[in-house]
């Protein structure tokens, strides 16, 4: 594991006071409906952050590993886990290295989950590499992101820069005066075409696609932002 700080280690303490514990977003409600049934199930939260949909799937009668390259977060996910025991796993590693402490061939996963993390991440192909090879066949990889084809709003960023074009894709910092996380720790940008053949490409066959609207809160503030798609759940299917 690298000594590297990560993007969100210098954001740690803003990023989770801003998404606390209790799950009422549509996105993150979507996400956990689709990884149904829970109960039972071992499951492998990856970019799990603080922990806040790890949790959840646990409390839903999961056996959860969260993976994610941030320290800081993880401690914070540690440290709930320490006050309230829900027996989860946290592992400090890069899910695109060769090296996969998390990955257990002997005994591979249910599920895998993915809450708004893949734009977090440089290396998508290598992403959806280690989400396959975690999954038993048969298996379901869940995911929630930013909608590719988001243009944004007033004072709102939107999935590409203000200025460039769709298919231009590569990461890059939001100046959305509303966009405040995009603002500091930047995205990656790619088409939905691109998610989805690199899903297939990788034996994840595409079951359910979900365009959740975003709450009326964010709406309200947001109203031209909100007249398109904003978020993206999908759910795949690791091939027998």
């Amino acid at each position: 594991m690298s000594s590297r700080p990560a993007r969100y280690d210098a954001v740690a303490d803003f990023y989770t006071s801003g998404w606390p514990d209790t799950i009422d977003d549509p996105a993150s409600l979507r996400l956990l409906s689709l990884a149904e049934p829970i109960a039972g199930c071992r499951i492998l939260d990856l970019a799990c952050g603080h922990g806040r949909v790890t949790r959840e799937l646990a409390r839903r009668g999961a056996t959860v590993t969260g993976v994610d390259v941030s320290a800081a977060l993880l401690a914070v996910a540690g440290q709930a886990e320490r006050e309230s025991a829900l027996g989860i796993t946290y592992i400090h590693a890069d899910i695109t290295a060769p090296e996969r402490p998390w990955l257990l061939p002997a005994s591979p996963y249910d599920v895998v989950t993915c809450n708004f993390g893949l734009s977090d991440i440089d290396d998508l192909d290598a992403a959806i590499d280690a989400a396959a090879r975690a999954l038993r066949p048969g298996g379901t990889f869940v995911c929630s992101i930013l909608h590719p084809c988001f243009p944004g709003g007033h004072h709102v960023s939107g999935s590409w820069p203000e200025g460039g074009r769709y298919h231009d894709e590569g990461w890059w910092r939001a100046d959305g005066e509303l966009s405040s996380l995009r603002r500091q720790v930047g995205a990656n940008h790619r088409t939905l075409s691109t998610y989805l053949n690199t899903f297939r490409r990788h034996g994840l066959r595409l079951d359910v696609l979900a365009e959740p609207e975003p709450p009326e809160a964010w709406t309200a503030e947001r109203q031209d932002a909100a007249r398109h798609p904003v978020f993206l759940v999908a759910r795949c299917v690791k091939g027998e």
